[in-house]
């Protein structure tokens, strides 16, 4: 069956109960999620917050009216917030909202690399693990126990002063600390879904250990996996900024917020909009991507209908 070719059939097509082929099936699971994610109130303004992150990134140069974020001006150092500086300037008269709006470029080629990283890698361990079992289970959940028994923000600093400062040597240090959580998750619904009765049937069939993982286990454990990573969104945006703000991220002067809050401190009783406005977006963007992350859990979680 192909998709219909009448605007006021899409619909009609997205909501059917009974789909006609794999396209028409993805297109409506994905078509009600969105629908359940529109009617909860916390995942909309989730959403609309990592939408608006999204649009700062891409359209920052335009959102900056072609202003540097490099650019001093030492003779509008320290200003307070006005009409021709938004959000103030800091010690060396650098527009803040314009290194703000830069600032998210930063953080989201930080969250996207982190999450192309940890994702796969925890996917791929508990995978493996839930579904060979035996001495490779017990070897890949050592070793991911090894990695949970230190907090993450101390083990990545640990990776990141060992690797030294920058942003790549960052997305390395947090993704080597923030993959664990993914292999457990993976670890148990494979676990699970390995004693099913189709995956039975997949054997006596005579399919290899590689295609039942791939096109059976990973798909069905991909769904925990994403919802999982979108809360933890906030927490890999913490992380590298406090990797900025102790000088293990981002190097002066690129604009990124934990680094710009670090700058800050010195005069944040005098001049708090220096390190209050990058607090402000770490805060906002942080809680969006958690309330979009409860959207999504209820949207996943078959219990919840």
């Amino acid at each position: 069956m192909s998709a219909p070719s009448a605007p006021q059939n899409w619909k009609q097509w997205l909501e059917s109960e009974s789909p006609a082929s794999r396209r028409q099936a993805v297109a409506g699971n994905a078509w009600r999620g969105l629908v359940a994610i529109i009617k909860n109130p916390a995942a909309l303004a989730g959403l609309i917050i990592v939408a608006l992150l999204l649009l700062m990134a891409l359209a920052a140069p335009l959102l900056a009216w072609g202003q540097d974020p490099l650019a001093q001006d030492l003779a509008q150092r320290l200003k307070p917030p006005s009409a021709s500086h938004w959000l103030g300037t800091d010690e060396l008269g650098r527009d803040i909202y314009v290194r703000v709006l830069y600032g998210a470029r930063v953080t989201l080629t930080i969250v996207v690399l982190v999450s192309l990283v940890v994702a796969p890698l925890g996917l791929a361990v508990g995978t493996l693990s839930g579904f060979l079992g035996g001495v490779i289970d017990v070897v890949l959940m050592r070793i991911t126990d090894i990695f949970l028994a230190f907090p993450r923000l101390v083990l990545a600093l640990a990776f990141a002063a060992a690797l030294g400062p920058g942003i790549e040597n960052a997305v390395i240090a947090i993704a080597l600390t923030a993959w664990p959580p993914y292999a457990r998750i993976a670890r148990a619904e494979a676990a699970t879904i390995a004693q099913s009765d189709f995956i039975a049937a997949v054997k006596l069939q005579g399919a290899s250990t590689a295609r039942i993982l791939l096109r059976h286990i990973v798909p069905l454990c991909l769904s925990s996996v994403i919802v999982r990573l979108t809360l933890d969104m906030a927490g890999i945006i913490l992380t590298a900024a406090g990797l900025g703000f102790l000088g293990l991220g981002a190097q002066p002067p690129t604009a990124e917020w934990g680094a710009m809050v670090s700058s800050g401190r010195e005069v944040i009783l005098d001049q708090w909009w220096v390190a209050t406005m990058p607090g402000i977006a770490i805060f906002v963007v942080s809680l969006g991507f958690n309330l979009l992350g409860d959207g999504l859990r209820d949207v996943f979680d078959p219990k919840s209908s």
